[in-house]
């Protein structure tokens, strides 16, 4: 049996797509598993889910301090010696160092690179979807690097966007399309 991929997932709130993970894995469905989960907010309930699994998490907070949030961010992931890093909810723009270039996975809420970028997050992309009058919306799974929504795409997958489509109704969709993309994007 193969070893299983060490992951590190970073987040900054409610750590829906780190439970998919984490739920994943302890049923075994994902050959990973998590070694550490760092938040950028002491209130995020991600940092709640990870506990309650048993993985270790530290917060490490976005208030401006002088540049060293990225480096505090990399210092604790380090210190979980990950083999990948998922963001999962994390709402900050965080630069890649060199050691994790093409080993940091993001999900994003749309078929990037349509309705990505600074701001382009949450329901926002989804009330975009919307008001664009978009047919279809889904999801994406890329490589994160140091600009927002423009890594290499891993895993697409799609979604109808249906006439009486509310951002909720939408979210919800897209959210279960994410569910079996970011695993397989972690599996490829």
């Amino acid at each position: 049996m193969p070893t299983p991929i060490r992951i590190v997932a970073l987040v900054s709130g409610g750590g829906t797509t780190l439970q998919n993970l984490l739920d994943r894995t302890a049923a075994g469905a994902l050959g990973a598993r998590g070694v550490g989960v760092v938040s950028s907010n002491a209130d995020a309930f991600g940092v709640t889910r990870a506990r309650r699994a048993g993985v270790p998490a530290r917060v490490v907070s976005a208030a401006p301090r002088r540049g060293t949030f990225a480096d505090e961010v990399w210092a604790a992931v380090r210190g979980h010696a990950p083999d990948l890093v998922c963001l999962a909810g994390w709402l900050h723009l965080l630069p890649i160092p060199e050691d994790f270039r093409h080993r940091v996975l993001n999900i994003h809420p749309s078929l990037l690179p349509a309705f990505g970028g600074k701001g382009m997050y949450g329901h926002r992309v989804h009330a975009a979807v919307l008001a664009y009058g978009a047919k279809v919306s889904g999801c994406t799974v890329h490589f994160a690097d140091d600009t927002y929504d423009t890594g290499p795409v891993l895993v697409q997958r799609c979604v109808p966007v249906l006439t009486a489509d509310t951002p909720d109704a939408l979210a919800a969709r897209v959210f279960t399309a994410e569910c079996e993309a970011y695993p397989e994007a972690i599996r490829l």
